[in-house]
């Protein structure tokens, strides 16, 4: 069949023609375009967004909403938007924008704080809020980025951007230190005190310091501190010396340091070391190492002087510290005994022989061997004060209490130049005591009879005896002669002591003849050879 068709025989009809209409239609160009203009200026809107955080304060005094800038270095990089309390309205919360490009201060380690006028024990600080306002100051940390932060409560003792160091100081009490006391150098402030807080223990106190640069550079391994609160009064040979470091801290307290030139090594400071902060700087003189180890010795008289902290001296140089006395009593003998723990380090001997490894227990008997001794030593007159010397006496006996239940290793001691004294005179003592004094008193009242009769019986029969007296007498005026013209012609003195003898020994000559011959008192000198 022909695919042309006829219209009752007049003609053929031609075929209808087919066109395609297009897929997509002009009507929905319009809101495509629209839609990624609007998609785009979305993204630009959050691109340009500044972002917002969150900070958490227990107070909000003098911020306002819309007003209290955010700042950094003095620079505004924020406003706050909103101040609320928060859900448990304990705090408040503070929200922020921070301007664009600021976000990279904003980490975990970031912190915030209120700068408004304060009052404290360094001075008045925030003064310029007086006049631009409270304001919210920001200083960059460390860590990955965040938005919600928790605001301190006190400004950061150590300003953005200052340099310097921390210092760590161990301590037995704070005394008049405080967040704020000055740091001194050679009179100079070189830092302040950040805080404190007390050790695991509760047995010590950790003082923080912040010391400045350039001053941070002399802080050596080496270094010392020590507490120039107050009045610092000591008593010396030329009478009262008062000093004080300064009027501020006077009032505030202080701490000052030094490094002295010594034959110690000056390494830099570790990273976890801590230096004792010593009460005062005569203190240091009889500082004790950290480091040393304990001692014990005994001593059987009194202790009366001798106190807790009193030094140990080896030869004039202080090596160590009393760190503790007790009193035993043993029931056995009924005696008395004192030990005595010493806290001594033996790095005060420098390398000549002993080096950091060498056995203590080892060390020490060869010491003991050669004469290694302590004794109690009188400090000063004074005071009364004792301290405890250790030096050598070789030939000295080794007393050892041996005590097994003592871990401490043992050191020997003699007895000190007072107790050998008060020894002496209690020797003595007992031996006058047992001296018969009324037996002697006895003795004497018969001799003084005896010789007042010998003088009466003299008296009474002078004419048997003038020829002995007169013989002696002629002795005696002729020694007494030769005595004065010895005087007269300037001879020496060892002439005149014979003359003297020669007397002497005349009357000598006298009383023994009268001690053999009692009689010649009455019948004279007897002849020669006579009986």
């Amino acid at each position: 069949m022909s695919e042309q068709q006829t219209d009752g025989g007049k003609g053929t009809l031609a075929s209808p023609e087919i066109k395609s209409s297009p897929r997509i239609s002009l009507v929905w160009l319009i809101p495509i375009i629209t839609a990624v203009i609007g998609g785009w200026l979305i993204v630009k809107t959050l691109a340009e967004q500044e972002p917002e955080i969150s900070i958490t304060f227990k107070s909000a005094e003098g911020i306002e909403a819309g007003k209290t800038r955010v700042k950094y270095r003095d620079l505004d990089v924020g406003v706050v938007e909103s101040v609320r309390l928060s859900d448990d309205f304990s705090q408040v919360e503070l929200k922020a924008k921070i301007s664009k490009g600021a976000e990279t201060l904003l980490h975990k380690g970031t912190r915030f704080w209120v700068v408004k006028p304060r009052l404290g024990m360094s001075g008045i600080s925030g003064l310029s809020t007086l006049v631009s306002g409270v304001y919210v100051a920001l200083e960059p940390g460390d860590g990955p980025a965040a938005s919600v932060f928790a605001g301190l409560d006190q400004p950061p003792r150590v300003m953005p951007g200052e340099k310097g160091t921390e210092i760590t100081l161990v301590a037995d009490r704070l005394g008049s230190l405080d967040v704020g006391s000055p740091v001194y150098y050679q009179g100079l402030q070189a830092g302040e005190v950040l805080g404190y807080e007390l050790t695991k223990d509760k047995k010590n106190i950790l003082v923080y310091l912040f010391i400045k640069s350039p001053f941070d550079g002399l802080v050596h391994s080496n270094s010392h501190f020590w507490n120039v609160g107050g009045l610092d009064v000591s008593l010396g040979a030329n009478g009262v010396n008062i000093h004080v470091e300064s009027m501020k801290s006077l009032l505030l307290g202080g701490v000052a340091f030094e490094t002295a030139d010594t034959l110690e090594q000056r390494d830099p400071v570790a990273k976890d070391q801590r230096f004792t902060l010593f009460h005062n700087h005569q203190d240091i003189a009889s500082k004790v190492y950290t480091n040393g180890e304990t001692f014990i010795a005994y001593f059987d008289n009194s202790v009366r002087g001798l106190a807790v902290g009193a030094p140990v001296e080896f030869k004039g140089i202080t090596i160590g510290s009393v760190s503790e006395l007790r009193l035993e009593f043993n029931q056995k003998d009924t005696s008395f005994r004192i030990p005595v723990l010493l806290e001594i380090s033996f790095k005060r001997m420098r390398e000549s022989g002993i080096s950091a490894g060498t056995d203590s227990k080892k060390l020490l008997d060869q010491l003991i061997a050669k004469g290694l001794r302590a004794q109690l030593r009188m400090g000063s007159l004074l005071t009364g004060k004792l301290f405890v010397e250790l030096d050598m006496h070789p030939g000295t006996p080794v007393h050892l209490r041996a005590d097994k239940s003592i871990s401490f290793l043992e050191l020997p001691t003699i007895p000190g130049n007072f107790d050998r004294m008060r020894t002496s005179i209690q020797n003595t003592l007992a031996k006058l005591d047992r001296v018969d004094i009324d037996g002697i008193s006895n003795e004497l009242k018969q001799s003084l009879r005896a010789l007042h009769h010998l003088l009466t019986t003299l008296d009474q029969h002078a004419e048997p005896v003038a020829t002995n007296v007169d013989q002696t007498l002629r002795k005696a005026r002729k020694t007494l002669e030769l005595l004065n013209r010895q005087l007269k012609s300037g001879s020496p003195a060892v002439r005149m002591t014979e003359e003297v003898g020669e007397a002497a020994r005349s009357i000598r000559a006298l009383v023994d003849m009268l001690e053999r011959n009692p009689e010649s008192v009455i019948t004279g000198k007897p002849k020669p050879g006579g009986k």
